[in-house]
């Protein structure tokens, strides 16, 4: 089942210095001033093995996920130092997950919750479409509220980022994102946003308003072209995403690389080729190597070619993050050499 959305959902209205009024702190001078903070749901994931209808799977792999969590162990596989903060139940899955993100070299910052974890049901129907069903509605993690995040880290951190998910599970949820997003640019500190939208979770109708003002209040922001179509009718979603007042916009298009606007200059990135397993978690894999060498000082092209190479790894390994890649990897996926 899945969380249920609100109708006509409320845009938390613009307050002072928000979308269209930065403070000048929230730039690249900040990148190497503190790590990664994130938040969201992490779920327990049940991968049926095999290829085919779900009643013939032969066995089933109980895996960690999460958008939010996926990028912050992608950041820390890296070497950069990354946060996460979630709600979790009083069960083994919620257990589950706190330890493997801190395996993983993540600071995990757990707020107990009685409700019971997240699970996910994932099989491949067949070797093109993943099915997956979500059994979150009324989660520990769909519980956040703006009362859940520590002042002090978010005006610490390097970057906050957030997605596009968490605003869909819910209005204390929703309330906890943009709480998160004005109190990191009241400190001066670059919000990345990854627009992530989720059909499951909320309609278009309901989604669009909510995308268009977080992206309008964020940084940085990665959107795939379908997902900027949600929220913008435009023929080049790098301009239309740039128009809304981000400094770095990212369209990431899966094979066909990515297209960005940073600091005015447009620039194009192809894609690696690899031979794909499993696509889930490139895309998290992507932002985790573009804000890993942000949060590192790299210039904009070196951030595009390390997040192409974690995508591309990424693609390789099945699981959302368990392979997510180091810096040997992706040495050893590009010659040695990841800024070709």
């Amino acid at each position: 089942m899945t969380a249920p959305a609100t109708a006509g959902p409320a845009v938390p209205p613009p307050v002072a210095g928000s979308a269209g009024s930065r403070p000048p702190a929230a730039s690249e001078e900040r990148a190497g001033s503190g790590g990664l903070f994130t938040f969201g749901e992490a779920m327990g994931i049940f991968v049926a093995e095999g290829i085919g209808p779900l009643e013939r799977a032969r066995g089933f792999t109980l895996a960690v996920g999460g958008a939010e969590s996926n990028v912050a162990v992608g950041v820390a596989r890296l070497g950069g130092d990354a946060t996460w903060l979630g709600r979790l139940g009083p069960d083994s899955t919620g257990s589950l997950i706190a330890g493997r993100l801190r395996s993983c070299g993540v600071r995990v910052i757990a707020v107990p919750d009685e409700a019971p974890t997240g699970l996910m049901l994932r099989y491949r129907r067949s070797a093109q479409f993943i099915h997956a069903d979500y059994h979150r509605a009324g989660s520990a993690g769909s519980r956040l509220t703006p009362a859940d995040l520590p002042p002090a880290e978010l005006e610490s951190a390097g970057i906050v980022h957030v997605t596009g998910i968490t605003p869909a599970l819910g209005d204390s949820a929703r309330a906890a994102v943009f709480a998160a997003v004005e109190a990191a640019r009241a400190a001066g500190v670059p919000v990345s946003v990854d627009v992530n939208y989720r059909s499951k979770l909320w309609s278009r109708f309901d989604a669009a308003p909510v995308l268009r003002d977080l992206v309008a209040r964020a940084d940085i922001v990665f959107a795939g072209p379908d997902e900027a179509a949600v929220f913008l009718d435009a023929a080049d979603p790098v301009g239309a995403l740039a128009g809304l007042g981000p400094a770095e916009v990212i369209v990431k298009d899966g094979a066909r690389g990515c297209v960005a606007a940073i600091g005015g200059e447009r620039l194009t990135v192809p894609a690696l080729p690899v031979t794909a397993i499993d696509p889930v978690g490139a895309g998290d894999a992507f932002v985790a190597g573009y804000l890993a060498e942000r949060l590192a000082g790299a210039p904009p092209a070196q951030r595009l070619r390390t997040a192409i190479a974690a995508g591309a790894f990424a693609v390789t390994v099945p699981g959302d993050c368990e392979g997510a890649p180091t810096r040997a990897d992706l040495a050893a996926l590009t010659g040695g050499d990841i800024n070709r």
